[in-house]
Order: structure tokens, then C-alpha cells, then sequence
């Protein structure tokens, strides 16, 4: 996966220690510098795809994202259910 994005995001020039808190406290400071991030749709998506379970991500915590991942599943999941099946396949 190319991540040539990743020297556009407001995170380019911070300590990367910043993205990996320990407390609540700190997932919120690193969430501020991903608001206005202007590549944080693809940071986010790069974690999601990557299964990076650690750190704040495109502005989502660990938690959020596995909230996220889950979510998709089960859509997913719904989508498939809903598809018709072939009579004729087989």
C-alpha cells in the first residue's frame, strides 16, 4: 500500500509517541492533531486495512476503530444476506 500520504498529514512533524497514549487524556490530544488533517480519511483506512491495533489512527482510537471494523462486518454481512440467490448455479 503506498503511504507517500503520510508526509502530508498534520502528524508529519510530531513526536510519533503522541499517537500512541496511555490514557484518555492523551488519545484526545492526538485526536486534535488529526481533526484538520487533511489525509485523515486515508491514515484511517491505512490502519483499518493494516490491522494496526494500536495508536490513534486517521483520529480514531483503538477502540474506535475495532468499533469501526465491526460495524463493516456486520454491513457486510447484512449485504450478503440480502443478495439473491441463483436458482440456476450450481
Amino acid at each position: 500500500m503506498d503511504t507517500s500520504w503520510m508526509a502530508q498529514g498534520n502528524c508529519a512533524d510530531k513526536d510519533p509517541t503522541l499517537f500512541f497514549p496511555n490514557d484518555g487524556v492523551g488519545v484526545i490530544r492526538a485526536q486534535r492533531v488529526c481533526a484538520t488533517c487533511p489525509v485523515k480519511t486515508l491514515c484511517l483506512e491505512y490502519a483499518l486495512r493494516s490491522g494496526i491495533d494500536h495508536g490513534v489512527w486517521g483520529g480514531c482510537s483503538e477502540r474506535e476503530r475495532r468499533r469501526i471494523l465491526k460495524r463493516r462486518r456486520q454491513q457486510t454481512r447484512v449485504a450478503f444476506d440480502a443478495m439473491p440467490v441463483n436458482a440456476e448455479a450450481g
